[in-house]
């Protein structure tokens, strides 16, 4: 859900910069074109610091585009102008901060108690080490039901880092099927924003969306754990070095803390109160989610969706993993913060480069490119359930963020639908085709594509050939059994 700010819901009448040479859309969608692969070059070819690139090739393209500096920057007088580059920065930063942070010191806590390894090898136990990544990608589906992909990553990333540690496998292999699950039920599924977004705009009832969402979704994930598995045997990737540098700092201050304390025998973590721990954010956004679906606005239902909210599930999580994992364990108060700062360390890099991603993409949306695309593709002449996916695809490519991608292709293919003969079901399956759309080829420009990179210690060429191409199987498998199953209803 990761989504980068827009400054503009139309496209804006630049005309300077390459476009003046160019013209109209096509300068616009070769501005776009060239920016990914100036962006793509310098970070892989040229090894320039992803932050850095980002936002050079930000800057670049949107001068090019015929941005104006006051456009790009804002003024002194900040109520003048809108700044696309604090706006692409803090619009996606303002929500992904809070919950790296919040996650990351929860995982911190679970990956020093022992938690993380208590419940993977519980998982590695029931289904075996050769069926281990199909145990990650299990728990990616089923806890991606209620929460947003980031929290997922940020939640369950110490399993993948303890499971990978503990074979001495490619954390590929591991953390693969775990996004694939998660990205499947991100954006084929509600409560997710995006289906719902559309199941609202086409007017479907989100019953047939759910339907179709399982149909659609399952056989690609399927897909999508094949190739993981695949490229997971062949690419192989350490464990980040960063992260379990802070983990044995944290563990050895832990260790020596409760030697001066006279703390000698270590009291094994129950599985149970690992799974509660993780649980209770999962089940309180879950709550708050359908609580706006089900319940009209009253007080129980404020009540429900403030404690529902993810800044504040992660937070009740993480005061339960001090008490039970901490405090309970034999921890001082000192060694909490201890554990909680050292994890901290990693994420600064993090953050800058997923913050210039935000921006990157609100500079290709302020320019116009999204609004070019959709002019291009509306008159194109195809099936609806093609153009829907064709459209949703290209807007996704260009601008990053799926949500952004489903809802603006549902806007764009709701009065060709309306103007039809379509049912229940066979519109949620164009829902479906959208969805697949949104999910394909995650690069440089979605902010989800360096929160796998950086949190998992993948490089950026190792991203594309495992994430990008991951995101790629799961969009193009979903589009054809939704295509497929759209023939017979």
């Amino acid at each position: 859900m990761l989504l980068a700010a827009s400054a503009s819901e139309e496209a804006p009448p630049h005309t300077g910069g390459l476009l003046a040479l160019i013209g109209g859309t096509g300068g616009l969608l070769t501005v776009a074109a060239l920016g990914i692969l100036l962006l793509l070059f310098l970070i892989i070819k040229v090894r320039l610091q992803p932050f850095v690139a980002l936002l050079g090739v930000s800057i670049a393209v949107g001068l090019a585009a015929g941005l104006s500096v006051t456009e790009l920057f804002g003024t002194v007088q900040k109520s003048e102008a809108v700044s696309l580059i604090e706006d692409g920065m803090g619009g996606i930063l303002g929500h992904v901060a809070i919950i790296i942070g919040l996650g990351t010191m929860l995982g911190a806590i679970l990956e020093v108690s022992g938690g993380a390894e208590a419940l993977s090898s519980r998982l590695l136990a029931l289904f075996g080490e050769k069926r281990a990544p199909l145990a990650m990608g299990l728990t990616g589906l089923i806890f991606g039901i209620p929460v947003f992909f980031d929290v997922g990553i940020f939640v369950l990333a110490p399993i993948v880092y303890a499971a990978a540690k503990r074979s001495g496998k490619s954390i590929i292999l591991y953390a693969m099927p775990l996004l694939a699950g998660l990205s499947m039920t991100h954006a084929f599924l509600p409560p997710h924003p995006g289906p719902v977004a559309a199941a609202g705009l086409l007017n479907v009832d989100l019953g047939w969306v759910i339907l179709m969402g399982v149909i659609t979704g399952i056989p690609a994930v399927l897909a999508a754990w094949a190739y993981a598995t695949w490229i997971g045997n062949r690419l192989f990737v350490e464990v980040p070095q960063d992260m379990l540098e802070a983990a044995d700092e944290a563990k050895a201050a832990v260790a020596a803390e409760k030697k001066a304390a006279g703390v000698t025998a270590e009291k094994p973590v129950a599985l149970g109160v690992v799974l509660a721990i993780i649980g209770t954010p999962l089940l309180l956004i879950l709550m708050a989610t359908f609580s706006s679906i089900a319940l009209d606005p009253s007080t129980l239902r404020s009540v429900i969706e403030f404690f529902g909210h993810p800044f504040v599930a992660l937070t009740i999580a993480l005061l339960l993993s001090y008490w039970q994992l901490g405090l309970k364990q034999g921890w001082s108060r000192q060694s909490l913060e201890t554990v909680s700062t050292a994890s901290l360390k990693p994420i600064g890099n993090i953050l800058l480069v997923v913050g210039a991603g935000g921006v990157f993409g609100a500079v290709l949306d302020g320019s116009g490119v999204a609004q070019a695309l959709a002019d291009t593709f509306s008159n194109a002449g195809l099936p609806v359930i093609v153009l829907a996916y064709l459209l949703s695809l290209v807007l996704r490519v260009a601008q990053g963020s799926a949500t952004v991608a489903i809802v603006t292709t549902a806007g764009i293919v709701a009065p060709l639908l309306s103007s039809g003969d379509y049912s229940q079901p066979h519109t949620a399956l164009v829902i479906m085709a959208i969805s697949a759309g949104s999910i394909f080829a995650s690069h440089v420009n979605d902010g989800g594509f360096w929160i796998v990179s950086q949190y998992f210690g993948i490089s950026e060429r190792d991203t594309l050939k495992s994430w990008t191409v991951l995101e790629s199987v799961l969009s193009v498998a979903g589009f054809v059994v939704a295509a497929a199953v759209s023939l017979v209803v």
